[in-house]
């Protein structure tokens, strides 16, 4: 007995799928980080000093690591949406970034600031709301990548959603480091490296959910 007329009949009520575009689907996450940076600027919450910190080599890197290690998670979570992808790679490739950025903070501690108590360099209850401050801009990045994840064919869901965690902590960091008052590298490398974490945890754990059947 021929098969055809059951395939036929299945198939028959699908609709067509869009191909995907990275171009696309990239400028989405560009526009919604741009979006949440301009918000922030017309409500009035960035640095009141960004003019004369802007060519200090602290805020070079925090901004500069940052915008780089976003645009590279992004680059890596969207390439993991595809069939053929092996996101751990990029995974690995992401991680040395991060590493690279942290390492690039011993050099631009600005004078005196070491010499300083580790608890008034880390500041821990400004810390916990500078670190929820990125969960909350990383959000909708996250939800957006996840709602890209779910148009894809992901073989490798939850390494997917980890790589989307990563890009989605990265995108809210580089927001908030245009209004965060802190000049202490290492003071950026607990909480911003705090945010990206629960970032990164949360989208691990919560969208492979949306695959199961």
């Amino acid at each position: 007995m021929s098969h055809e007329p059951l395939i036929l009949d299945l198939s028959s009520d699908l609709a067509p799928v869009r191909r995907r575009n990275m171009l696309r689907e990239g400028g989405l996450v560009l526009a919604l980080a741009a979006a949440e940076l301009a918000l922030f600027q017309a409500m009035g919450v960035m640095r009141p000093d960004m003019d004369h910190m802007t060519g200090s080599p602290f805020l070079i890197w925090r901004v500069g690591s940052l915008g780089i290690l976003a645009v590279i998670a992004c680059v890596l979570a969207l390439r993991s949406f595809a069939p053929t992808a092996r996101p751990r790679k990029g995974l690995m490739l992401a991680c040395a970034v991060a590493i690279l950025a942290i390492v690039g903070g011993a050099f631009v501690t600005p004078d005196g600031m070491g010499e300083r108590a580790l608890l008034d360099r880390i500041d821990p209850a400004r810390g916990v709301m500078c670190a929820v401050s990125i969960f909350v801009l990383s959000l909708p990045v996250a939800l957006l990548l996840g709602a890209l994840m779910r148009r894809a064919a992901p073989t490798q869901p939850r390494l997917s959603a980890l790589a989307s965690g990563i890009a989605a902590g990265a995108c809210g960091a580089f927001v908030f480091a245009f209004c965060c008052p802190f000049n202490d590298p290492l003071y950026v490398v607990v909480w911003y490296t705090a945010g990206c974490a629960a970032v990164a945890a949360a989208a691990r754990w919560g969208l492979p959910r949306r695959f199961r059947l």
